[in-house]
Protein backbone atom coordinates (compact mmCIF):
# COMPACT_ATOMS: atom_id res chain seq x y z
CA UNK A 1 0.00 0.00 0.00
CA UNK A 2 1.47 3.56 -1.09
CA UNK A 3 1.57 6.18 1.06
CA UNK A 4 0.26 9.81 -0.33
CA UNK A 5 3.07 12.47 0.78
CA UNK A 6 1.43 15.57 1.21
CA UNK A 7 3.18 19.02 1.40
CA UNK A 8 2.76 22.31 2.97
CA UNK A 9 5.50 25.09 2.04
CA UNK A 10 4.27 26.80 5.77
CA UNK A 11 6.25 23.47 7.39
CA UNK A 12 8.95 25.29 6.80
CA UNK A 13 9.24 28.55 7.77
CA UNK A 14 10.40 27.93 11.33
CA UNK A 15 13.46 26.18 9.64
CA UNK A 16 13.84 29.21 7.50
CA UNK A 17 13.57 31.26 10.53
CA UNK A 18 16.16 29.82 12.29
CA UNK A 19 18.27 29.82 9.79
CA UNK A 20 18.06 33.21 8.95
CA UNK A 21 19.09 33.77 12.71
CA UNK A 22 22.17 31.65 12.53
CA UNK A 23 23.70 33.33 9.78
CA UNK A 24 23.21 36.63 10.78
CA UNK A 25 24.31 36.00 14.25
CA UNK A 26 27.57 34.31 12.52
CA UNK A 27 28.48 37.15 9.47
CA UNK A 28 27.66 39.93 12.40
CA UNK A 29 30.30 40.59 14.48
CA UNK A 30 29.85 41.59 18.28
CA UNK A 31 29.76 45.17 19.00
CA UNK A 32 32.96 47.00 20.21
CA UNK A 33 31.01 47.52 23.24
CA UNK A 34 30.39 44.25 24.40
CA UNK A 35 33.41 42.88 26.35
CA UNK A 36 31.96 40.01 27.87
CA UNK A 37 33.21 36.66 26.28
CA UNK A 38 31.42 34.79 23.79
CA UNK A 39 29.49 32.24 24.68
CA UNK A 40 28.42 29.42 21.94
CA UNK A 41 24.38 28.46 23.32
CA UNK A 42 22.91 30.33 21.22
CA UNK A 43 24.55 28.92 18.22
CA UNK A 44 23.96 25.07 19.10
CA UNK A 45 20.05 26.10 19.95
CA UNK A 46 19.69 27.42 16.64
CA UNK A 47 21.39 24.46 15.18
CA UNK A 48 19.16 21.97 16.94
CA UNK A 49 16.13 23.91 16.05
CA UNK A 50 16.87 23.87 12.58
CA UNK A 51 17.59 20.12 12.53
CA UNK A 52 14.01 19.13 14.71
CA UNK A 53 12.03 21.73 12.36
CA UNK A 54 13.38 20.04 9.42
CA UNK A 55 12.55 16.55 10.63
CA UNK A 56 9.02 17.65 11.63
CA UNK A 57 8.64 18.87 8.53
CA UNK A 58 9.44 15.43 6.88
CA UNK A 59 7.69 13.29 8.91
CA UNK A 60 4.68 15.94 8.27
CA UNK A 61 5.00 14.91 4.65
CA UNK A 62 3.61 11.54 5.67
CA UNK A 63 1.19 12.48 8.50
CA UNK A 64 -2.23 14.34 7.68
CA UNK A 65 -2.83 15.35 11.33
CA UNK A 66 0.92 16.77 12.29
CA UNK A 67 1.17 18.36 9.21
CA UNK A 68 -2.11 20.80 9.95
CA UNK A 69 -1.36 21.28 13.46
CA UNK A 70 3.00 22.26 12.66
CA UNK A 71 1.75 24.46 9.50
CA UNK A 72 -1.00 26.07 11.47
CA UNK A 73 1.74 26.57 14.31
CA UNK A 74 4.54 27.25 12.43
CA UNK A 75 4.03 30.94 11.93
CA UNK A 76 3.75 31.24 15.74
CA UNK A 77 7.33 29.23 15.91
CA UNK A 78 8.83 31.37 13.46
CA UNK A 79 8.27 34.92 14.77
CA UNK A 80 9.38 33.62 18.39
CA UNK A 81 12.72 32.98 16.76
CA UNK A 82 12.42 35.58 15.19
CA UNK A 83 12.28 37.80 18.19
CA UNK A 84 15.07 35.91 19.43
CA UNK A 85 17.05 36.93 16.43
CA UNK A 86 15.86 40.80 16.86
CA UNK A 87 16.78 40.53 20.65
CA UNK A 88 20.27 38.87 19.92
CA UNK A 89 20.77 41.59 17.46
CA UNK A 90 19.53 44.26 19.55
CA UNK A 91 21.80 43.05 22.62
CA UNK A 92 25.62 41.57 21.82
CA UNK A 93 25.45 42.87 17.93
CA UNK A 94 24.47 46.88 17.80
CA UNK A 95 24.39 47.27 21.51
CA UNK A 96 20.69 48.98 21.24
CA UNK A 97 19.72 47.87 25.18
CA UNK A 98 21.84 47.75 27.99
CA UNK A 99 23.03 44.55 28.44
CA UNK A 100 23.06 44.43 32.42
CA UNK A 101 19.26 44.71 32.31
CA UNK A 102 18.87 42.77 28.89
CA UNK A 103 21.08 40.01 28.73
CA UNK A 104 21.78 38.57 25.02
CA UNK A 105 20.61 34.47 24.42
CA UNK A 106 23.18 33.16 25.08
CA UNK A 107 23.53 34.36 28.03
CA UNK A 108 20.57 33.56 29.45
CA UNK A 109 20.81 29.62 27.99
CA UNK A 110 24.58 29.67 30.15
CA UNK A 111 21.76 29.86 33.33
CA UNK A 112 20.07 26.87 32.45
CA UNK A 113 23.38 25.12 31.26
CA UNK A 114 25.06 26.32 34.57
CA UNK A 115 22.39 26.41 37.59
CA UNK A 116 19.77 23.87 36.17
CA UNK A 117 20.09 21.80 39.31
CA UNK A 118 19.18 24.55 41.66
CA UNK A 119 17.04 25.79 39.75
CA UNK A 120 15.03 22.63 39.67
CA UNK A 121 15.13 22.23 43.18
CA UNK A 122 13.35 26.06 43.25
CA UNK A 123 10.80 24.51 40.91
CA UNK A 124 9.98 21.94 43.48
CA UNK A 125 9.74 23.79 46.19
CA UNK A 126 7.36 26.08 44.76
CA UNK A 127 5.70 23.21 43.01
CA UNK A 128 4.88 22.12 46.62
CA UNK A 129 3.53 25.06 48.19
CA UNK A 130 1.88 25.49 45.28
CA UNK A 131 -0.08 22.08 45.09
CA UNK A 132 -0.38 22.22 48.70
CA UNK A 133 -2.64 25.47 48.97
CA UNK A 134 -4.33 24.90 45.87
CA UNK A 135 -5.90 22.02 47.19
CA UNK A 136 -6.49 23.07 50.39
CA UNK A 137 -8.14 26.18 48.33
CA UNK A 138 -10.34 24.58 46.13
CA UNK A 139 -11.55 21.72 48.36
CA UNK A 140 -13.00 24.75 50.82
CA UNK A 141 -14.05 26.23 48.34
CA UNK A 142 -16.17 24.00 46.69
CA UNK A 143 -17.57 22.96 50.07
CA UNK A 144 -18.58 26.40 50.80
CA UNK A 145 -19.78 26.51 47.37
CA UNK A 146 -21.88 24.00 47.87
CA UNK A 147 -23.57 24.69 51.20
CA UNK A 148 -24.16 28.66 49.97
CA UNK A 149 -25.23 27.44 46.52
CA UNK A 150 -27.74 24.98 48.56
CA UNK A 151 -28.90 25.81 51.84
CA UNK A 152 -30.22 29.26 52.54
CA UNK A 153 -29.20 28.76 56.23
CA UNK A 154 -25.74 28.31 55.32
CA UNK A 155 -26.36 31.27 53.19
CA UNK A 156 -27.54 33.64 55.74
CA UNK A 157 -24.06 32.99 57.88
CA UNK A 158 -21.90 32.11 55.05
CA UNK A 159 -22.60 34.83 52.41
CA UNK A 160 -21.38 37.78 54.14
CA UNK A 161 -18.62 36.71 55.13
CA UNK A 162 -17.70 36.04 51.31
CA UNK A 163 -18.76 39.43 50.34
CA UNK A 164 -16.36 40.82 53.25
CA UNK A 165 -13.01 38.87 53.00
CA UNK A 166 -13.83 37.85 49.42
CA UNK A 167 -12.77 41.22 47.14
CA UNK A 168 -9.99 41.49 49.63
CA UNK A 169 -6.54 40.89 47.31
CA UNK A 170 -5.10 37.61 48.90
CA UNK A 171 -1.53 40.12 49.16
CA UNK A 172 -3.12 42.20 51.40
CA UNK A 173 -3.33 39.85 54.25
CA UNK A 174 0.64 39.00 53.97
CA UNK A 175 1.42 41.00 57.75
CA UNK A 176 -1.67 39.11 59.30
CA UNK A 177 -0.29 35.89 58.08
CA UNK A 178 2.78 36.20 58.71
CA UNK A 179 2.55 36.64 62.54
CA UNK A 180 -0.40 34.54 63.21
CA UNK A 181 1.27 30.99 61.67
CA UNK A 182 4.41 29.90 62.87
CA UNK A 183 6.37 29.33 59.76
CA UNK A 184 6.23 31.04 56.25
CA UNK A 185 4.97 28.11 54.47
CA UNK A 186 2.44 27.71 56.83
CA UNK A 187 1.22 31.39 55.77
CA UNK A 188 1.83 31.00 52.25
CA UNK A 189 -0.04 28.18 51.74
CA UNK A 190 -2.63 30.08 53.99
CA UNK A 191 -2.57 33.30 51.25
CA UNK A 192 -2.30 30.77 48.01
CA UNK A 193 -5.40 29.10 49.69
CA UNK A 194 -7.16 31.99 50.02
CA UNK A 195 -6.61 33.37 46.55
CA UNK A 196 -7.80 29.92 45.18
CA UNK A 197 -10.50 29.54 47.72
CA UNK A 198 -12.81 33.09 46.57
CA UNK A 199 -13.18 32.59 43.05
CA UNK A 200 -13.99 28.56 43.50
CA UNK A 201 -16.87 29.72 46.43
CA UNK A 202 -18.86 32.23 44.27
CA UNK A 203 -18.90 30.49 41.07
CA UNK A 204 -19.88 26.69 42.64
CA UNK A 205 -22.40 28.35 44.53
CA UNK A 206 -23.89 29.71 41.51
CA UNK A 207 -23.39 27.27 39.41
CA UNK A 208 -25.80 25.24 42.00
CA UNK A 209 -28.33 27.73 42.71
CA UNK A 210 -29.02 28.02 38.93
CA UNK A 211 -29.80 24.00 38.06
CA UNK A 212 -32.87 23.88 37.15
CA UNK A 213 -35.32 22.65 39.43
CA UNK A 214 -36.75 20.08 37.00
CA UNK A 215 -33.47 17.78 37.76
CA UNK A 216 -34.52 17.73 41.39
CA UNK A 217 -38.15 17.09 40.76
CA UNK A 218 -36.98 14.24 38.36
CA UNK A 219 -34.39 12.80 40.86
CA UNK A 220 -37.38 13.36 44.02
CA UNK A 221 -39.73 11.14 41.62
CA UNK A 222 -37.06 8.39 41.19
CA UNK A 223 -36.48 8.16 45.24
CA UNK A 224 -33.07 10.20 45.36
CA UNK A 225 -32.10 12.00 49.21
CA UNK A 226 -30.52 15.18 49.51
CA UNK A 227 -27.31 13.60 49.22
CA UNK A 228 -27.84 12.00 45.96
CA UNK A 229 -29.25 15.51 45.12
CA UNK A 230 -26.10 17.52 45.58
CA UNK A 231 -23.54 14.81 44.42
CA UNK A 232 -25.50 13.20 41.26
CA UNK A 233 -27.49 16.37 40.12
CA UNK A 234 -26.16 19.32 41.52
CA UNK A 235 -22.59 19.15 41.14
CA UNK A 236 -22.28 17.64 37.59
CA UNK A 237 -25.03 19.94 36.49
CA UNK A 238 -22.74 22.78 37.97
CA UNK A 239 -19.06 21.62 36.82
CA UNK A 240 -19.06 23.79 34.13
CA UNK A 241 -19.22 27.35 36.88
CA UNK A 242 -17.25 25.26 38.99
CA UNK A 243 -14.54 25.09 36.66
CA UNK A 244 -14.50 28.65 35.75
CA UNK A 245 -13.97 29.70 39.58
CA UNK A 246 -10.86 26.78 39.40
CA UNK A 247 -9.43 28.66 36.66
CA UNK A 248 -9.70 31.97 38.00
CA UNK A 249 -8.46 30.43 41.27
CA UNK A 250 -5.20 28.87 39.67
CA UNK A 251 -4.46 32.82 38.15
CA UNK A 252 -4.44 34.27 41.74
CA UNK A 253 -2.74 31.51 43.31
CA UNK A 254 0.46 31.79 40.67
CA UNK A 255 0.60 35.68 41.51
CA UNK A 256 0.13 35.42 45.51
CA UNK A 257 3.11 31.86 44.68
CA UNK A 258 5.50 34.72 43.59
CA UNK A 259 4.54 37.35 46.09
CA UNK A 260 4.81 35.02 48.87
CA UNK A 261 8.38 33.41 47.69
CA UNK A 262 9.52 36.75 46.97
CA UNK A 263 8.17 37.99 51.22
CA UNK A 264 10.00 34.93 52.89
CA UNK A 265 9.65 31.48 51.24
CA UNK A 266 13.15 29.87 50.65
CA UNK A 267 13.83 27.74 47.81
CA UNK A 268 11.01 28.77 45.40
CA UNK A 269 11.25 30.11 41.76
CA UNK A 270 10.27 33.95 43.05
CA UNK A 271 12.51 33.52 45.55
CA UNK A 272 14.79 32.95 43.27
CA UNK A 273 13.85 35.68 41.10
CA UNK A 274 14.19 37.95 44.14
CA UNK A 275 17.30 36.84 45.24
CA UNK A 276 19.61 37.13 41.50
CA UNK A 277 17.77 40.50 41.02
CA UNK A 278 19.35 42.18 43.95
CA UNK A 279 22.62 40.80 42.86
CA UNK A 280 21.60 42.34 39.32
CA UNK A 281 21.76 38.62 37.82
CA UNK A 282 19.01 39.60 35.11
CA UNK A 283 19.95 36.49 32.83
CA UNK A 284 19.18 34.44 36.00
CA UNK A 285 15.83 36.69 36.28
CA UNK A 286 14.87 36.16 32.84
CA UNK A 287 15.68 32.27 32.94
CA UNK A 288 13.75 32.39 36.17
CA UNK A 289 10.80 34.20 34.16
CA UNK A 290 10.80 31.20 31.78
CA UNK A 291 10.75 28.41 33.76
CA UNK A 292 7.64 30.31 35.37
CA UNK A 293 6.15 30.60 32.22
CA UNK A 294 6.18 27.16 30.93
CA UNK A 295 5.49 25.55 33.90
CA UNK A 296 2.37 27.57 34.67
CA UNK A 297 1.51 26.76 30.92
CA UNK A 298 2.12 23.52 31.08
CA UNK A 299 -0.20 23.27 34.21
CA UNK A 300 -2.82 25.34 32.67
CA UNK A 301 -3.18 22.46 29.71
CA UNK A 302 -3.35 20.12 32.15
CA UNK A 303 -6.34 21.40 33.75
CA UNK A 304 -7.84 22.23 30.50
CA UNK A 305 -7.45 18.13 29.45
CA UNK A 306 -9.00 17.62 32.78
CA UNK A 307 -11.72 19.80 32.02
CA UNK A 308 -12.31 18.33 28.74
CA UNK A 309 -12.46 14.59 30.27
CA UNK A 310 -15.08 15.23 32.96
CA UNK A 311 -17.35 17.62 30.93
CA UNK A 312 -16.77 15.13 27.56
CA UNK A 313 -20.50 15.06 27.77
CA UNK A 314 -20.86 18.88 26.54
CA UNK A 315 -18.64 18.24 23.55
CA UNK A 316 -21.57 18.79 20.40
CA UNK A 317 -23.75 20.62 22.88
CA UNK A 318 -21.80 23.78 23.84
CA UNK A 319 -18.54 25.38 21.84
CA UNK A 320 -15.71 26.18 23.97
Amino acid sequence: MNRRISFDIKTLIPSLSAALALILHLSIPNSRKYLQKPLPYFTTALIITIFVTLALAVVSLFNDRLRKKYSYKSWFIGASILFLNLLNLATIKIMLLQSIYFPSPDRILKVFVDDWQFMLKCLGYSIRLLSTGYVIGAVAGITTGILVGWSKKWSYWINPLIKIIGPIPPTAWVPIALVSFPTTFASSVFLISLAVWFPTTVLTSSGISNVQNSYFEVSSTLGANTVQKIFKVALPAAMPSIFIGIFNGTSASFITLMTAEMLGVKFGIGWYINWQREMLSYANVYAGLIIIAITFSLIITLMFRIRDWVLSWQKGVIKW
